[in-house]
């Protein structure tokens, strides 16, 4: 089962885990719609108008997933949503 990573900011939707397992999902899109199905609400805190939501990243297995919502997983998959970080 891929394993999902959340960031604190999504916590309070997955009854404050740090990790979720989802099976089956070919790619980051399927990965988020299988989180949906179980946690109300965090499709919207990820995506907008069909991408990411702006100032979110998203790392596959360690890299930067450079294709986004349609970057391939598998059951083996770490999958990261990181938040932008500001500073000055």
């Amino acid at each position: 089962m891929a394993e999902v990573f959340i960031p604190a900011p999504l916590r309070s939707l997955t009854a404050g885990q740090t990790t979720v397992t989802v099976r089956g999902a070919a790619t980051v899109a399927e990965a988020v719609e299988l989180l949906e199905s179980r946690f109300p609400g965090v499709r919207e805190r990820i995506i907008v108008d069909g991408s990411l939501r702006p100032g979110l990243q998203v790392t596959v297995d360690g890299a930067i997933a450079a294709k986004g919502l349609r970057h391939a997983v598998t059951d083996a998959s770490e999958i990261h949503f990181l938040p932008a970080i500001g500073g000055g």
